[in-house]
């Protein structure tokens, strides 16, 4: 990371303590608000100094539409249609015809959704100054005058980098002193943490754990894994999204439908009056106003049932997803190991042989040990003191308990420990040895959640296929595909793998949603059609991504696509309607049969029945639990 990049990060780290309220431009609030108020007024009866062209409405019109008419303007210059432009065209329109309140009520919701938007950036902007700020500013680096304090921006290839016990290793490197372990899972997934002797590789992000160790720097800021993900992310942030709204392309077809209704009419007939009429009667006032109704009516159906999503363009894009990719540590498991079972050989019952290996784990900083440790309590198991305490780092602990020698790790330390061969595929193996001799084994696992077995049972039945990507061991990841049933795993993958595997499904032609809930994948999430974080994963997954599961349950991704293609359905019927209605209205007004009062008629009239339409996706009040629709 450079010297700019970091004083980058120092300049905008006072924007994270901002408020809500410190992040809101104040002009753009202040014109969505008087632009409302005006409404208001008008809808209260103040149309002064005449009824059909009121004062108030006409300067709330010009405030309001300033800055739409600018986007506007812009769009027309790219030679693109956009929801700006349709909204502008339905504005002009419900104003020409002196529907005031409902222009005015148009203005102000597509200023009221231009703030939305610009929070949603900031926030992500955040996110990103957090993760840069993850790493320390300055590390230790050993030099010939002895240990040193420096800048991380001044690190270079080949330095001797000291991390202590609990430290942030800075760099990607080998280890040249010391034994540990690390918990790599930010950077590849793996729930495990990962024993560290001399010749280890370690990477940027990763925490150690126990023992202090000298690491060899090989690839440091930029270069290192956490610089890329934190590039991968930068970019992402900074790129297109990768759909573009419904909205833009739907009214594009009826601002094109409209606009080339009046000229043929008026080059046929030379009738102003019936031209005007065919303005008045195409419209995309439906879907303008329709559209965006059916986007938060689900986006509010969804957070009722326990997801956010950040946008309608996510929730269209989720609507065609045929494949959810999985990562698996935090998001198909539950992300720590637990105690799944305890194997004895007769020596010692259960509860004996777990307090022994709880009592000699107490004294170790270990994740496993601190498992087993948590899994004694659980069964109010009371633990001993040790009166003697040894850690060999990459084989375990040895301890002596109530006078007994107890050895909990693996075969290297405890000899005679049998070859565990019936476990199950996730499950690792702690033996415990007791006086010399083999007393039993400790199966630890990471353990799968209780919802994902139906909700990918759900998924294949909708038609989506579903994938594994993550960064821990093959057999493990094969495991807990065989249990839940889930169609492709690819398994030890870095976070820029797993960025090459979603772009490959997209290039295969893949509408693809990523599933996860660590910093290791949050370029998969910004990169595939739709990133959906776990609410328990970390601050930059859920920033990073479109839509968050605030309660961590699968099954409320499944309610949330039912969601997003039941609003896609809804918008595809108002879309429809109003083509049908926009071609009748038309051919009646081109042929004089339509006057501009009967076409504003028809114009509001579909337009209030397309907005009733979107308006059953508003969720209701209602007790009990939610329920999954079909």
């Amino acid at each position: 990371m450079s010297v700019d990049a970091r004083t980058a990060t120092h300049v905008t780290s006072g924007a994270r303590e901002r408020s809500l309220w410190g992040r809101i431009d104040r002009g753009d609030l202040i014109r969505t608000l008087f632009v409302a108020a005006c409404a208001v007024a008008v809808a209260l009866g103040a149309t002064w100094p005449w009824p059909q062209v009121p004062v108030i409405a006409v300067v709330g019109l010009v405030v309001g539409c300033w800055p739409i008419a600018t986007g506007a303007w812009e769009d027309v210059r790219h030679r693109r249609m956009s929801m700006e432009l349709s909204m502008l065209i339905a504005i002009v329109a419900a104003a020409a015809i002196g529907e005031w309140v409902t222009s005015l009520v148009i203005a102000a919701f597509v200023l009221a959704a231009e703030i939305l938007e610009d929070l949603s950036m900031d926030r992500g902007r955040d996110a990103l100054t957090d993760l840069m700020s993850f790493l320390p500013d300055t590390v230790q680096v050993r030099t010939d005058d002895g240990p040193v304090m420096r800048p991380l921006a001044d690190v270079q290839e080949g330095d001797t980098v000291i991390v202590a016990p609990g430290g942030r290793i800075p760099v990607d490197g080998v280890v040249l002193f010391g034994r540990s372990s690390a918990d790599q899972s930010r950077i590849t997934g793996e729930s495990w943490p990962v024993d560290l002797s001399p010749g280890s590789e370690v990477f940027a992000g990763s925490i150690n754990q126990i023992g202090a160790v000298e690491v060899r720097a090989e690839r440091v800021g930029a270069d290192s894994s956490y610089g890329r993900i934190v590039d991968a992310v930068r970019q992402a942030q900074s790129s297109e999204p990768p759909v573009q709204r419904l909205a833009d392309r739907l009214a594009a077809w009826l601002v094109y439908l409209a606009l080339g209704g009046a000229v043929i009419t008026y080059v046929v007939t030379r009738d102003l009056e019936a031209t005007i009429a065919v303005v008045v009667v195409a419209g995309a006032c439906g879907i303008a106003a329709g559209t965006p109704l059916a986007v938060l009516a689900a986006i509010a159906r969804i957070a009722r049932a326990g997801a956010f999503v950040k946008d309608g363009a996510h929730l269209e894009a989720l609507s065609a997803v045929d494949t959810v990719v999985f990562d698996k540590t935090g998001t198909l498991t539950a992300g720590t190991p637990s105690v799944v079972e305890v194997r004895t050989d007769g020596m010692l019952d259960q509860d004996r042989l777990l307090t022994f290996a709880a009592s000699a784990e107490a004294y170790s900083e270990h994740p496993l040990g601190k498992t087993m440790v948590a899994s004694a309590r659980t069964r109010s198991l009371e633990l001993f003191p040790a009166s003697e305490f040894t850690y060999e780092p990459g084989c375990g602990v040895t301890a002596v308990i109530e006078g007994h020698t107890v050895a909990v790790g693996n075969r290297t330390l405890v000899a005679d420990a049998p070859e565990v061969v019936d476990a199950p595929g996730i499950a690792s193996p702690v033996h415990v040895g007791v006086d010399g001799a083999y007393a039993g084994t400790i199966l630890l696992a990471d353990v799968i959640r209780p919802t994902p077995r139906a909700a990918i049972a759900e998924f294949h039945r909708r038609g989506v296929r579903t994938l594994i990507l993550t960064g821990d061991q093959p057999a493990t990841a094969q495991a807990v595909a065989a249990e839940l049933g889930i169609d492709d795993v690819r398994a030890g993958l870095l976070p820029e793998q797993k960025l090459s595997a979603i772009d490959a499904e997209r290039e295969a032609g893949r509408r693809v949603a990523m599933v996860g809930d660590g910093v290791n994948d949050a370029p998969s999430l910004a990169r595939a059609d739709v990133g959906i974080a776990m609410g328990s994963g970390t601050d930059i997954a859920r920033e990073s991504a479109d839509i968050v599961l605030i309660s961590s349950d699968l099954s409320d991704l499944v309610h949330t696509l039912h969601v997003a293609r039941r609003a896609r359905r809804i918008v595809m019927a108002n879309f429809v309607g109003t083509i049908a209605i926009d071609l009748v209205g038309i051919v009646l007004a081109s042929f004089g049969l339509l006057s501009p009062v009967a076409a504003a008629f028809i114009h509001v009239g579909s337009e209030t029945a397309f907005i009733l339409n979107s308006a059953r996706l508003i969720p209701r009040r209602r007790v009990g639990a939610k329920v999954q629709s079909g």
